[in-house]
């Protein structure tokens, strides 16, 4: 869970920030330290002295963790303490100065391991090691995969036996996977993973790429005994198979190339990734490292093995076109793009292909051709042929072709490449902006769609007609919509948006029950409070005290309010 430094108050549990607070304001935080770039470690005192890490990019905690034993949410009262504890001068909070007794804070682990090392001799270590590794099978395979890259014999087996030891140790007698066994699996792979990303990053590939191999096969097996309901499984293969692609894309040498050619090969032609369709993204990285046609015609072979299931026909035969693009003659390229442009993948090569060759003609066809084949059905595509004409006026500095797929990109409201509204505004004359606006708008309502509001809305937004919004949030209340319109409306229609909040309110609490339904209502009513609505937030507080006395949960809530 990313917890952003600026907003953590609003994603974290309120109970948690609670807890968290208090523990803060108890001096129970015990000042950081940088242990590198970005990374920071704390101690917390609680029912024993916990250690905190965490690892911070952009102002957002993208990393945390602490050796406390909670396991009920993702964040537990130690870590949100650490939080309060780097954002209190921001937040004009005073941490309790807890005395020491004349006694001095003890140094974290990490500063007592890194004084150790330091001072220890390399004939202590090394028979510390052996000895150790007698005695801990779990840090004698730590040991052996860390250097792994200096033993000459090192292998995929090697790996595979590390990855087997640890799916055993979390599967039941029948070999099966409970899903709240996954916290164990993920425990158990991560030293391997964190292994794997050492070895990448030391340039040891062919250990990277064994490693990679092993997980991808693994775990693909393990997924078909176990509840990955909570996605363990699969991040763990997806972070084997992006470890690949990189892989693939560093200054590798001839023999760790050859050998992984050959493993994308063999493991499609064994049809060992086909059922999850893992075996398309090997073939993928098969062609980026290709460096002749030979091996060009054995991706080929594969990809017509696997384009006979009908879902991966698309994807097979763009792969196909590449690699014939590059390896064989124009001929048979444009025989097999003609023979498959009915594919979107292929057309959309084809029309990128002829934009970058100038050839705008063949590209504004392929488009039109497009639009028209995907009138009878998958319409969706016809988004990305309007796309391209887009980019095509806008190269041939076309006002009129540029405002035709601008508008109707926009009012189409799928997914957007460009900020098509503003597009728009620097191409229709300002003279004649306020009615065509008007005609969007007429168009976007004639449609009748729920969700073209939002585009309404986007409209009123950009050119500021508040008072135009606020009629709008009238017609589609609900709590969300007053509190997203909120910070335009609140300075000119505070008592506007008061009622509104009032109502709607009101409406909410007749129609839901359960604590998070009221936490809901009462984070609602502290909007209302910070509106200047005092007394309507009183007047609703006791209002539904009297309405419903029977819901204690909810009582409890409004005491927070």
């Amino acid at each position: 869970m990313n917890i952003p430094l600026n907003e953590f108050e609003q994603i974290i549990d309120e109970t948690i920030l609670k807890r968290g607070l208090s523990y803060f304001k108890k001096g129970k935080v015990n000042g950081f330290t940088e242990l590198a770039n970005g990374e920071y470690q704390t101690g917390v005192s609680g029912t024993e002295e916990y250690t905190v890490q965490f690892k911070i990019e952009n102002n957002v905690i993208i990393e945390h963790n602490c050796d406390c034993p909670y396991d009920w949410g993702p964040v537990c009262k130690h870590v949100v303490a650490s939080i309060f504890y780097l954002k209190q001068d921001e937040l004009g909070l005073n941490q309790k100065q807890v005395p020491s007794k004349g006694k001095k804070r003890n140094k974290s682990v990490a500063q007592q391991m890194k004084e150790i090392l330091n001072k220890a001799s390399h004939e202590e270590l090394k028979d510390f090691i052996e000895k150790y590794s007698k005695r801990n099978k779990r840090f004698k395979s730590l040991f052996l995969s860390n250097f792994a890259y200096l033993n000459a014999n090192q292998s995929k087996s090697f790996y595979q036996k590390q990855i087997k030891s640890v799916i055993k140790s979390v599967a039941d007698r029948h070999g099966f996977i409970d899903w709240d066994k996954m916290k164990y699996l993920s425990q158990g792979i991560e030293p391997i993973i964190a292994i794997l990303k050492k070895q990448f990053s030391n340039k040891n590939y062919i250990s990277a790429f064994y490693i990679s191999t092993a997980l991808l096969e693994e775990m693909l097996a393990a997924i078909e005994y176990s509840d990955d309901g909570n996605g363990v499984i699969t991040e763990i293969i997806d972070d084997a198979q992006s470890m690949l692609h990189n892989i693939a894309a560093e200054d590798i040498s001839e023999e760790t190339r050859t050998k992984f050619f050959n493993y994308c090969i063999s493991s499609s032609k064994k049809q060992l990734f086909t059922d999850w369709g893992r075996d398309i993204e090997l073939l993928e990285i098969a062609r980026k490292i290709a460096n002749n046609e030979k091996e060009a015609d054995k991706i080929i072979e594969c990809l017509d093995i696997a384009s006979k299931i009908e879902y991966k026909q698309g994807v097979c035969q763009l792969i196909k076109l590449e690699i014939i693009t590059e390896y064989k003659d124009k001929t048979e390229v444009q025989k097999f793009a003609e023979k498959h442009i009915t594919n979107p993948r292929i057309r959309n090569y084809e029309i990128a292909k002829a934009v970058d060759n100038q050839e705008l003609e063949r590209a504004i066809k392929l488009c039109k051709d497009g639009i028209e084949h995907n009138k009878k059905g998958n319409f969706g595509f016809a988004n990305n042929w309007y796309n391209w004409l887009l980019k095509i006026a806008q190269i041939e500095n076309s006002t009129e072709g540029i405002i035709e797929y601008a508008r109707f990109l926009f009012i189409a409201n799928l997914r957007s490449e460009q900020d098509y509204y503003k597009i728009l505004k620097q191409n229709v004359a300002a003279d004649k902006w306020s009615d065509f606006l008007e005609e969007v708008i007429g168009e976007i309502t004639r449609k009748g769609s729920w969700m073209d509001s939002g585009l309404i809305r986007e409209i009123f937004i950009r050119e500021k007609w508040w008072d135009r919004l606020l009629l709008l949030t009238k017609e589609n209340a609900s709590l969300q919509s007053i509190a997203e319109n909120e910070k335009y409306l609140a300075k000119d229609y505070s008592k506007e948006l008061i009622e509104l909040y009032d109502q709607e309110l009101i409406r909410y609490a007749d129609n839901n029950m359960g604590r998070k339904s009221y936490q809901t209502a009462c984070r609602y009513l502290r909007r209302l409070k910070k509106l200047g609505g005092n007394e309507k937030t009183n007047e609703l507080i006791s209002y539904f005290r009297e309405t419903y006395p029977r819901r204690r949960a909810f009582l409890e809530e409004l005491n927070n309010v």
